[in-house]
């Protein structure tokens, strides 16, 4: 199975990625990145965009790949909606609409988030819905991933500082919060490994939940 990665430097990324490096059956990951992942591994290349809204310099790269994980994300604490959605919705649907001629039973992944609805009052949540119904649109077999609380695992950190200090104060915690609410929390690692049996054809609906992760 080939693979690319987008976001590999994020949180979700590096557990995306090391899951994918793990997995004896993906012979080839691509990641594609504004910063080097500082990654090394005989199955792993990288490109490095300046822009990943424009994927043309990498053309002759864009087929013949069996999955995408689209990763790539931010918190929409202190972002307007303009900026909000040139994140979460013009850069995945870029991705995809340049991996999707080539590639049309390509098994591409988006990461959104507990609480995605399109009928929101939250900016985030209509953004994430808009583009998960596009996406699904556009691929056949393009899942929405939803993840609510996600614990870092195996020296995952965070890129938001306070993301990774939140990380570190509630660590403790999380064994306890798994036992009371194991349908809300899940981590980098069991994500990753979803997405393998998502591309591997293991899931009956394409909106997948934290429960459903596990």
């Amino acid at each position: 199975m080939r693979v690319i990665v987008f976001g590999a430097t994020g949180m979700v990324g590096q557990g995306v990625l090391r899951e994918c490096l793990l997995a004896p059956d993906v012979t080839e990951v691509l990641v594609v990145t504004r910063s080097k992942t500082g990654v090394q591994h005989p199955r792993l290349r990288e490109v490095v965009v300046e822009d990943v809204a424009d994927l043309s310099p990498m053309a002759g790269e864009l087929s013949g790949w069996d999955a995408c994980f689209y990763c790539l994300g931010v918190s929409s604490v202190g972002m307007d909606e303009a900026a909000y959605t040139r994140v979460s919705y013009d850069l995945p649907m870029a991705a995809a609409r340049a991996l999707a001629p080539a590639n049309p039973d390509l098994t591409f992944v988006y990461v959104s988030g507990e609480g995605t609805d399109p009928e929101s009052r939250l900016m985030w949540s209509r953004v994430k819905a808009r583009t998960e119904r596009e996406i699904m649109e556009l691929f056949p077999n393009g899942f929405a991933f939803r993840p609510g609380f996600i614990q870092p695992t195996h020296g995952v950190r965070s890129k938001t500082r306070w993301y990774d200090i939140a990380y570190t104060v509630t660590a403790p915690l999380v064994p306890a919060l798994r036992r009371i609410a194991p349908r809300y929390i899940t981590s980098t690692d069991e994500i990753g490994r979803a997405m393998l049996r998502a591309a591997r054809g293991g899931y009956a609906k394409r909106i997948v939940t934290t429960a459903d992760m596990h």
